[in-house]
């Protein structure tokens, strides 16, 4: 279910094409774009110009790495599944709005139609053209709103189900993150650890090394030399 509503998403961003790119990117490692680009049977380009416009919404991550023999970049793409599921939980919400002001609209307001070219008027467009349709000249006919009310209930508790497996989701992200931030302070404290006790046995070996006794400089008197004119006297 959460692929299908992703690739809703990215379908509304680039264009159908892009739903496959779904299929093909991972939330945890990264993946090489012509893998990507081979698989979707587009060039190179075509890839990076869907990715680029996904990546501008936040829902894709990249890095690059430089061939040092050819000399060009090559980019490596990842699905952000966290950011992946908050733009969904606002799209969701923003539909639900939509359809909850129709509802309200329909339940306080008159609508018109013609039922022969089948166009519908609020009351006041019926009201302008006196509630003659413009189009045929036909007499326009007062709209019940039961089914069309009853059609945006049906849609609005289909997304409030949607909205629910998405909460669902992001708690469960949430708690693998929990997680996995857990065990990152856990082998930072025990390298912390390791670290101290490396240096706690470290000055240990210092102080049993034993003391090397200073010996005692003797500073010898240097004998000058008698001069010549000393020994003639």
């Amino acid at each position: 279910m959460l692929k299908n509503l992703l690739k809703e998403i990215v379908a509304s961003i680039a264009g159908k094409q892009a739903e496959e790119i779904i299929e093909l990117l991972d939330g945890k490692k990264y993946t090489n774009e012509f893998i990507i680009a081979k698989k979707l049977n587009l060039t190179i380009n075509q890839t990076r110009n869907i990715l680029y416009k996904i990546s501008d919404f936040g829902l894709v991550s990249f890095i690059r790495k430089k061939d040092k023999r050819k000399g060009w970049y090559t980019y490596f793409w990842k699905l952000e599944i966290m950011k992946s599921l908050e733009f969904l939980k606002n799209n969701l919400i923003k539909k639900m709005e939509q359809l909850q002001h129709q509802i309200k609209s329909r339940e306080t307001k008159e609508f018109y139609t013609c039922e022969k070219c089948n166009i519908e008027f609020n009351e006041e467009n019926a009201l302008i053209h006196n509630f003659s349709c413009n189009e045929c000249g036909e007499i326009m006919v007062r709209k019940d709103n039961t089914p069309v009310i009853k059609e945006y209930n049906r849609a609005l508790d289909k997304l409030k189900r949607e909205l629910g497996f998405v909460d669902d989701e992001i708690n469960i992200e949430k708690e693998k993150e929990g997680k996995s931030k857990a065990r990152e302070l856990k082998k930072e404290e025990k390298e912390k650890e390791k670290t101290k006790l490396a240096k706690k046995k470290s000055r240990a070996l210092i102080k049993k090394q034993p003391k090397k006794t200073e010996k005692k400089k003797t500073s010898k008197t240097k004998v000058k030399p008698k001069s010549k004119a000393m020994k003639k006297r």
